[in-house]
């Protein structure tokens, strides 16, 4: 028999209502250096939803998330277009995101219009960074607690502070009886944070901050997990044997071995924070609003500039570490960091998923070798050396197997 022929995907629709907007949003795609295939994939997507509005007599200055929802939900699983079109949820629901934001980057689209709570998150979000110096970590999971807070008090109403009550504010934190210690103890941070910061805006909420619920919340009394020397050395080889960005992921752990990076930090990392002449290593203003200036082990600066010559591709960002995929070039986030460390992981048949443990290990590494503890804690970047002093507890476990017999005990 013969093989049937293959029918293309359409890159061209003169009569759909999107037709104008198709080759400005081909070039967006090219300049964001997608592979050919899924150009054509988001072309063939955006064309087939062009045919939808045109069927519901819409423009396109009417689009936004509804009408791209309306389209996901309702159209797609009962699509009966003519073939070919895709009708995969997440290759339609990508193609039409950066519809959506090229439209507007035009202004055919209208920004969608912030309501009230949208503006009060903002705004506490950038209190957050510039009174409290929070990381963004720590930002964006307050952002969302607050958010749900809010939402289940006032809905699409106006914000009042004064309206919410402490049993309110209790029973929110507090949650079912299943919501753990731990849980407890970081939506209580998040909703003291929000408080204090209506207390700057002038709000009178003192009686609602003391009954924000202080859970019991001890510190583990046992040392943090680290790796040993030996387990560390594993992790450096595991980038020998060819894998996916071998350069990039080896730069990224050698950061965050030998000089202590969070994530974020690593992510943030600049050309310009590099001085090679002096051999040090600026960290920007981060996590507590401060800038630091580390020493740069000769092993992590040879890993990084081996990924800068042989792997980093061509890119006006100044960010150390990039995307080697579509957006080719741009700054890579935590996760990605994150990654390169699970992937290492997976390689050696390991079952962690910590990165902090990185950090932990290099901080037992400095007190095991007699560093003073305040060098420990400004390497490590603690504003308060209490911090640093829970690597230097006692392991029980080791040194029970070690000690000599009490004299006179039969063993």
């Amino acid at each position: 028999m013969p093989t049937p022929l293959r029918l293309q995907l359409p890159t061209e629709d003169p009569g759909n209502v999107l037709a104008p907007h198709l080759k400005d949003y081909r070039e967006a795609l090219e300049a964001g250096r997608f592979k050919v295939r899924y150009r054509r994939q988001c072309l063939a997507n955006v064309i087939h939803f062009g045919r939808w509005l045109n069927t519901q007599k819409c423009s396109p200055g009417c689009i936004d998330e509804a009408v791209v929802g309306r389209f996901l939900s309702e159209h797609l699983p009962h699509c009966a277009c003519p073939r070919p079109v895709s009708v995969t949820m997440v290759g339609n629901r990508a193609a039409l995101n950066h519809l959506v934001r090229l439209l507007r980057t035009q202004g055919v689209v209208a920004l969608p219009a912030d309501d009230e709570i949208a503006l009060e998150l903002t705004h506490f979000s950038a209190k957050m960074a510039e009174v409290w110096g929070l990381s963004a970590g720590t930002r964006d999971s307050r952002y969302r607690i607050i958010g749900r807070l809010l939402r289940l008090q006032f809905g699409s109403g106006a914000i009042d502070p004064a309206s919410l009550s402490p049993t309110v504010v209790r029973s929110f934190v507090l949650g079912d009886a299943a919501r753990s210690t731990s849980t407890i103890h970081n939506v209580g941070g998040a909703v003291r944070c929000y408080l204090r910061y209506r207390e700057l805006r002038g709000d009178k909420v003192a009686n609602v901050l003391r009954a924000v619920p202080r859970p019991a919340y001890r510190r583990e009394t046992t040392l943090p997990v680290t790796l040993s020397d030996d387990e560390l050395q594993q992790l450096f080889r595991s980038f020998d044997a060819p894998c996916p960005s071998r350069r990039r992921g080896y730069a990224i752990v050698r950061c965050l071995a030998d000089l202590g990076l969070r994530s974020s930090e690593a992510a943030r990392l600049r050309l310009d924070d590099i001085d090679w002449r002096a051999g040090t290593l600026t960290l920007s203003a981060g996590k507590g609003r401060r800038a630091d200036t580390l020493p740069l082990p000769a092993a992590t600066g040879e890993a990084i500039a081996d990924y800068l010559l042989h792997e980093r591709p061509k890119t006006t960002s100044r960010e150390i570490f990039v995307r080697h995929v579509a957006p080719l070039g741009e700054p890579v986030d935590r996760r990605v960091i994150q990654r390169s460390l699970h992937a290492a992981y997976r390689r050696l048949g390991w079952d962690r998923t910590r990165v902090h443990i990185l950090r932990h290990t290099l901080a037992s590494r400095l007190i095991n070798a007699g560093a003073p503890m305040k060098q420990s804690a400004d390497v490590l970047r603690h504003r308060s050396i209490v911090t640093s002093a829970i690597y230097t507890r006692v392991d029980v476990t080791r040194l029970s197997a070690v000690a000599l017999p009490w004299p006179g005990s039969s063993a």
